[in-house]
Formats: structure tokens, C-alpha cells, sequence
């Protein structure tokens, strides 16, 4: 079982972090008085995928939108770097994730990439949205996106590697591990999913709710 979802955008370049950094005396780090993005360093939109039974993370660190296609692209990093290896037998991948976003649940384009995503792993995936106004239940928010935070206030991200490098080394006394990587692909949005498509996607709603949770088999 594994909970995932997108953390705010941060922008990059020597901007003040809310906290505060313990620095020799007399030595701050400056940082600019105004926190306007820098076009020229751009921004990163972390999307995290949380293993509840491990206590174990995942996060990909994209330069470009928070897409469909950028939220299962994650999941099937997560899979191919971490999953697999941790649950070679496994023929289910149960996932909970927040009712809106780029991974909502009624985004036509999340479900059509999770097809593909069951088809390629040859796993039945299981999805259960939280209601509207409870993503504050999400594991991953307050398990992993949290310390992540606490563990870089203070801290300008100034480069993708000062982002990857504090996310990476974000741990707790209970154990938690946290891997990432950064992906580079420039995903388009406004990418629409026909209703012949959507028409084709094996999709078992369940009796409660289905709209929130339904199971997405792989196609023959």
C-alpha cells in the first residue's frame, strides 16, 4: 500500500525558507529581500509516493508541470527503483491519494495513464481517493512531506542538487528512508482522453463510492 501526492512548488535560486538555520556568528547566509521566482532557475514540483509498511520514500523531483502523466510516471519510478524489489510476488498495488490534482479522481487522464501503468506491470491496481476536505488523512503528508519540510527551513534551494541532496537526507527517529531522483521531461498539459478511449479502460468500480475507489485491471 503506498500513499502519494505532489508538494507545493518550490521555486528555485537563494530565497528565504521559512525557520530558522544555525550559521557562525556573524556569517548569515544572505539571501534576496524579495522571494519573485527566477526564470532563469525555474521551479521543482516534488511528487512523493509513501510506503506505509516500510516507512519508506520516494520522490520525484520534476522541473515542469504537476500532470497525470507526471503523478503515474512517479509511481512507475517508485516501482521500477524501489517496489519491485521490495515485493517481487506482488500482483495488487493498492494506492490512496487526495481527490484532486494532477492524481484527482476525476481526472480522466490519471485513470488512462494508470492503464497503462497496470498493463506495463502486468498489476491490478487498486485506487482509493480521500473525500473532498480530508487530504489532511493522508499518510504521506504528515509521515514524509512534513519532516521533508522541517528538514529544509531555513535553507535556500538554490540548484536541484541542494533539493535532491536535503530531500534525500530527510530522516526520523522511526526509521524513515527516503530515495529521489530528478526527472527532466517537459509534460504538456491539456491533454484530453476521448470518450472511445476512456470507454476502453478496464475499470471495476466498487458499490461504495465508486467514483473515489475502483480497481483498474490489466488489459489482455
Amino acid at each position: 500500500m503506498i500513499s502519494v501526492d505532489t508538494k507545493k512548488k518550490e521555486n528555485l535560486g537563494n530565497l528565504a525558507q521559512p525557520g530558522r538555520e544555525w550559521e557562525p556568528q556573524g556569517r548569515p547566509t544572505k539571501v534576496q529581500t524579495y522571494t519573485f521566482p527566477d526564470p532563469q532557475r525555474g521551479h521543482v514540483r516534488p511528487y512523493g509516493i509513501y510506503d506505509l509498511a516500510r516507512n519508506e520514500g520516494w520522490v520525484n523531483v520534476g522541473i515542469s508541470r504537476d500532470t497525470a502523466q507526471f503523478a503515474v510516471e512517479s509511481i512507475r519510478r517508485w516501482w521500477h527503483k524501489m517496489g519491485h524489489e521490495r515485493y517481487p510476488q506482488a500482483r495488487d498495488l493498492l494506492i490512496t491519494a487526495d481527490g484532486g490534482g494532477s492524481n484527482g479522481y476525476r481526472t480522466r487522464l490519471w485513470k488512462a495513464e494508470l492503464q497503462r501503468l497496470a498493463n506495463e506491470l502486468h498489476l491490478t491496481i487498486r485506487v482509493c481517493h480521500f473525500p473532498p476536505g480530508t487530504s489532511k488523512w493522508n499518510k504521506i503528508e504528515h509521515r514524509m512531506f512534513s519532516f521533508i519540510s522541517k528538514n529544509w527551513r531555513g535553507h535556500p534551494l538554490d540548484s536541484l542538487a541542494t533539493v535532491v541532496n536535503l530531500i534525500a537526507n530527510t530522516t526520523t527517529d522511526r526509521g524513515l528512508y527516503i530515495e529521489t531522483s530528478i526527472d527532466d521531461t517537459i509534460y504538456e498539459k491539456g491533454i484530453e482522453v476521448s470518450d472511445d478511449e476512456f470507454a476502453t479502460l478496464h475499470i471495476m468500480r466498487e458499490k461504495f463510492h465508486g467514483e473515489w475507489n475502483y480497481v483498474i485491471k490489466p488489459q489482455r
